[in-house]
């Protein structure tokens, strides 16, 4: 590209610290082996406000040492000992399309695409199969590339066999319709924005001037909100590939689903065959973020029609996602035309389509319906409950907020704690909450409960679950997390239980320090917290592996609760927890200790399978 154009201009100057060493465009190649920073980008501002300004414009005493602008009209351009330094190559002298398939080689951090034409394809596709003729002979394969990192301003400028290829090699490359996607949905809220105000003048209660001037007035606003939706979008890419490797049974599934549906056409898409994701598989790799993206895409067009065509849309406890899509001076002023919105469900389902993709996966809907048999509808309904009940957005929220903060792989590993926990408490709804018709009273039951549980978790917890819980929160500060939300993420794993705990004290009318104390005290005297280690040991080399995974340690769940449960019941006046536990104890006889005695067998094993789990449960169920 070159600075007179919308999307390479405004690119090169989102940052006075960019390094421009090379660029290039149909009349010229630019080089600047070792450029000033602040000094180019006011040079390159300069051309950017110039009309119709090419490279040739560039003031040439501002070039560094060995660098210059040449005509692509030139039969050949002598490669200066600066130029061939920063580009990594040997030749003294190259045709300008040499010159150019070496710029797009070169090892640097950023390959920056603002252009139009088609410059990297896979070495396994040739250049006819690409169909941009007018750039085969600058084109190179994505395994010759050596930047770090691809940013796709421009359309098409790889193919996508191009990225896969540059991805597998470990470079770090989306897609351009995720790259570039900020302009859709810029003209998505526009197009929104005009049609609420547009209601409003035709009712009298705007004139047009005024609205021309809201639009504008509105305009930075629109941005941020815009610039939110690909943030969160272009994150969850990046989860998706840090725990892809532990997905891939799960991916090829979806994969399968969305064709069975008639949705998706795998080789369309260039998505892998089940042959090869089991290859990749074994090679330790899942898929890559290209091939993320598009999965992401269809999972979100088809969650969308779901949604569209059920209820919830209608449900006033989904109404602020409507609200909320909408500028400030527009949430503040019109509210109530909001209501009659001619896209008002479009835009909802949009909103909530986005949501739980972009913070908790493309499979998390998926999972859960083989897992649950719910609806989309009934999974998003038991997740926005889950949401509001364990304050998950302020938890993103502040993981967000560290960016160049902390390292990305920490606030990785964060999101994916909090996605568990969304997972989980999500699954425990569903199986026991499926007909939930009113979110906020569901929300309202259970969110006090909850949050006095975790302001005391600590105490209550047992002493290895502690002990873990402890190790967590201090290896977290010790990353540069704040100590409070390092307390809270830590904490996620041991709020599995919360739910659980919240339904036997409402249940039983009991204390939550009393029944989180017998729930918690079962993990070390009946060994529930060594039987989930155990169950997460078990291997998941398929997916119904991974399906009798899940279902045992959801079976020891279960178990727990219901003895936490009996445990109570046995003595309804004792509120000590030492003094309940006994008293439960000395009731079951020969028969806990014959579970112990067994579990102690299974304690010594060299190591533990499913069967032997399976023994250990239904030792468990014979406590009563």
């Amino acid at each position: 590209g070159d600075m007179s154009g919308d999307v390479f201009g405004n690119g090169m100057l989102l940052s006075r610290h960019i390094k421009l060493v090379a660029a290039f465009d149909h009349r010229h190649v630019f080089l600047d082996p070792n450029p000033d920073p602040e000094k180019s980008f006011v040079e390159r501002e300069r051309l950017f406000n110039l009309p119709r300004s090419s490279w040739a414009d560039y003031d040439a005493s501002l070039i560094s040492p060995g660098g210059g602008v040449f005509p692509r009209s030139a039969k050949a351009i002598a490669i200066s000992p600066e130029m061939r330094r920063v580009l990594a190559i040997s030749d003294e002298s190259l045709p300008p399309s040499d010159l150019i398939r070496a710029l797009l080689k070169a090892p640097v951090d950023l390959l920056y695409n603002g252009g139009i034409g088609t410059y990297v394809k896979a070495s396994t596709q040739s250049h006819a199969e690409v169909g941009d003729r007018a750039s085969d002979a600058v084109r190179v394969d994505g395994r010759e590339l050596r930047c770090k990192v691809v940013a796709e301003g421009g359309n098409l400028g790889f193919t996508q066999l191009g990225r896969i290829e540059f991805a597998l090699q470990g470079g770090l490359i989306n897609t351009d319709a995720i790259d570039n996607s900020a302009g859709v949905d810029c003209s998505d809220h526009e197009v929104n924005i005009k049609i609420l105000l547009n209601g409003i003048v035709a009712a009298g209660d705007m004139t047009e001037k005024q609205r021309n001037e809201l639009l504008a007035e509105m305009t930075d606003e629109v941005g941020e909100l815009v610039l939110r939706d690909n943030y969160l979008q272009t994150g969850t890419l990046a989860v998706a590939e840090a725990g892809s490797l532990h997905l891939v049974d799960w991916e090829a599934r979806q994969i399968r689903s969305l064709e069975k549906s008639g949705r998706l056409n795998r080789g369309i898409e260039f998505l892998p065959s089940d042959e090869t994701l089991a290859e990749r598989k074994l090679a330790r790799r899942g898929l890559t973020s290209p091939e993320h993206a598009v999965l992401l895409a269809y999972s979100k067009m088809a969650l969308y029609d779901e949604l569209l065509a059920s209820d919830l849309p209608d449900d006033p406890y989904v109404a602020p996602a409507l609200i909320e899509y909408f500028p400030r001076p527009l949430r503040e002023a019109y509210r109530e035309a909001m209501a009659g919105h001619a896209l008002k469900r479009e835009i909802i389902a949009t909103t909530l389509a986005n949501l739980v993709p972009n913070r908790v996966g493309s499979l998390f809907v998926a999972r859960l319906r083989e897992e649950t048999g719910a609806s989309a509808p009934q999974i998003l309904r038991a997740f926005l409950l889950v949401r509001e009940t364990f304050d998950l957005d302020q938890i993103w929220e502040r993981i967000d907020a560290l960016d160049a903060k902390v390292p990305t792989g920490v606030q990785i590993g964060m999101t994916i704690e909090a996605a568990r926990l969304a997972f989980a408490a999500t699954h425990w709804v569903l199986r026991h909450r499926r007909a939930l018709a009113e979110i906020r009273a569901e929300v309202a039951r259970l969110k006090p409960v909850i949050e006095a549980l975790g302001k005391d978790l600590e105490r209550l917890l047992s002493p290895p679950e502690r002990a873990a819980y402890l190790a967590s929160r201090d290896g977290l500060v010790r990353e540069g997390v704040p100590a409070e939300l390092a307390a809270r993420v830590a904490a996620l794993e041991a709020m599995n239980a919360a739910l659980d705990i919240a339904d036997v004290s409402t249940a039983l009318g009991r204390g939550v320090d009393t029944v989180a104390g017998v729930y918690f005290a079962l993990d070390e005297t009946l060994d529930f917290s060594w039987l989930r280690k155990q169950i997460l040991a078990l291997p998941t080399d398929s997916h119904y592996q991974i399906m009798a995974r899940a279902a045992i340690r959801e079976d020891v769940r279960a178990r727990q609760r219901a003895l936490a449960g009996r445990v109570l019941e046995h003595s309804p006046k004792l509120k000590a927890v030492d003094a309940l536990y006994k008293a439960w104890e000395a009731a079951q006889s020969g028969v806990l200790e014959h579970t112990r005695q067994v579990l102690a067998d299974l304690k010594s094993a060299k190591s533990v399978d499913l069967a032997m789990l399976s023994v250990a449960l239904r030792e468990l169920r014979g406590l009563g």
